[in-house]
């Protein structure tokens, strides 16, 4: 095979082997991404040396500890990139709402909150970076599930009591339907969260905006005048990230 393509089927292998999250045989392998088991073979021999895959026994091949270690630094670019563009413009929906505003990313089936703005009244709701809860209480988590892959949601419908899944779906459905989600008190007592998500350039959402703040203050008018802001920042927050990945 020729560089190009060899390359191109390395990588072929590395995607095979993690779009499951499983080990394989190196047949398998071979006729997932068609192409011979001695091409494949060999190919296993280049990715295993340099630590991208690794044996696990029984003919089993799995990602290796050096893929590892690059989704980690690549999460933590990510992370960094969203941050940078997120910020100025979270506190643009601070300034507007006067509530505290905060981003959330998906992490396995948790969300974890990666940057904060406080709010500028004196009874506000905080929340730490860092802070981590399921992926289906609470808006912020609703906002990046509801535009999750059927994977994904399916991975967090196994937590969730039989007799409520119906509804669950149906929620998230609602929430496609409106691009937008908003909870009261699933998370913290008292507190209302209106989220939206955020998307790449290919249009997979990586992200939400929330606004949350207590329920006695964000309601009725508030709130509805809250979700046009919350929307538009989510979409600018999306659009930002596009123009950096063009430039980058």
């Amino acid at each position: 095979m020729k560089g190009t393509q060899s390359l191109e089927r390395a990588l072929d292998i590395l995607f095979a082997l993690g779009d499951d999250g499983e080990t394989q045989t190196i047949a398998e392998i071979a006729q997932r991404i068609s192409i011979p088991e001695s091409s494949v073979y060999r190919l296993i021999q280049t990715l295993e040396r340099n630590g991208l895959v690794e044996r696990k026994g029984q003919g089993q091949i799995g990602l290796g500890l050096r893929i590892l270690e690059l989704a980690k630094s690549l999460n933590s670019q990510f992370r960094n990139r969203l941050k940078s563009s997120a910020a100025p413009l979270m506190e643009q929906l601070s300034e507007e709402t006067k509530e505290t505003v905060v981003l959330f990313v998906r992490t396995g089936t948790n969300v974890i909150c990666v940057k904060s703005v406080a709010g500028q009244h004196l009874v506000r709701f905080v929340v730490e970076d860092g802070k981590t809860f399921p992926i289906q209480n609470g808006a912020s988590g609703k906002a990046i599930l509801a535009f999750e892959t059927s994977k994904i949601i399916n991975q967090v419908i196994h937590t969730i009591e039989t007799d409520l899944v119906d509804d669950f779906l149906e929620e998230l459905q609602v929430i496609r339907e409106k691009g937008f989600s908003e909870t009261s008190s699933e998370v913290d007592p008292g507190i209302i969260g209106i989220a939206a998500p955020i998307f790449d350039q290919a249009n997979h959402v990586i992200a939400s905006v929330t606004v949350a703040g207590p329920g006695d203050r964000i309601k009725d008018e508030k709130l509805s005048a809250i979700v046009p802001h919350v929307i538009k920042t989510a979409k600018r927050i999306s659009s930002s990230l596009s123009f950096s990945t063009t430039l980058s």
